[in-house]
């Protein structure tokens, strides 16, 4: 009787003990692998949404990394092009220079043949394109050295013969009608042979000694443009003003307006 009674309570017991415990109710939406390893989360758990967030984060995060680059590599490429585009210019306004140059020359020439000369006399009076400022010398010795140093650049095109030529022929002639242009030749070779601190004396001379010569708007030019290539920015504006203010009709103050608007 006493173990009879004994067994029914344990029975009673364990089905109270079941009642008051359920089993725990696992969400259908857990995660395989977390079930076969039996370390097994709530789905929506702070610890999923933290490495949720977390992912979100270094996603984003790699992206603005990733337009940073390109957008820097867009601005080397734009500061490229636009280097690239000075340069043309430059070596644009270059060439344009050695035409004007060369037909200048041209005309010198052709005036010089052209005008009128006194019966017996070799001396022929001067038609400048811009201003009667060197007289074809009577002289034919200085005006062989002149033309062979003249030559040497429009004809021959051995630019760095040419430099001792009108060098000499400036020591020989210096008071010539035609030693302004020689000095002005002669900075314009060592300008391109980026000797800028030679190249500027002479043109200097042209503009201090020579203020009538028709070079001198050409000279001035010249100055701004080595002091841009000696970086200094203010210098080359004060000259292409002085172009623009003093020799307006010149044809190089269309090229200093030019190069005023550029470094603005």
């Amino acid at each position: 009787m006493n173990v009879k009674y004994t067994l029914l309570s344990a029975i009673a017991l364990a089905h109270t003990s079941v009642i008051a415990n359920p089993a725990p109710v696992t969400d259908i939406t857990l995660n395989r692998g977390a079930v076969s390893t039996g370390q097994v989360q709530p789905a929506g758990s702070l610890e999923q949404r933290l490495a949720t967030l977390e992912r979100i984060v270094e996603a984003r995060s790699e992206a603005q990394l990733r337009m940073t680059t390109q957008l820097q590599q867009l601005l080397d490429e734009v500061s490229e092009l636009r280097g690239v585009t000075e340069t043309h210019s430059y070596q644009l306004e270059e060439i344009l220079q050695r035409q004007r140059d060369l037909y200048q020359e041209i005309d010198r020439r052709v005036s010089a043949i052209q005008a009128p000369t006194a019966a017996g006399s070799a001396a022929v009076q001067p038609v400048d394109t811009v201003a009667a400022t060197s007289t074809y010398s009577s002289d034919m010795s200085e005006n062989d050295a002149y033309d062979k140093a003249v030559n040497m650049v429009l004809k021959d095109r051995r630019y760095d013969a040419a430099i001792p030529e009108f060098e000499n022929f400036i020591r020989s002639y210096p008071n010539s009608g035609y030693t302004p242009n020689a000095h002005y030749w002669l900075g314009q070779l060592l300008f391109n042979n980026n000797e800028l601190a030679k190249a500027k004396t002479h043109f200097e001379r042209v503009v201090n000694n020579f203020p009538q010569s028709n070079k001198v708007a050409d000279a001035l030019l010249k100055l701004g443009q080595v002091a841009e290539r000696e970086n200094n920015k203010d210098s080359a504006l004060r000259y292409y003003r002085q172009v623009v203010q003093q020799h307006g009709t010149a044809t190089s103050a269309k090229l200093a307006q030019d190069r005023i608007n550029a470094l603005k």
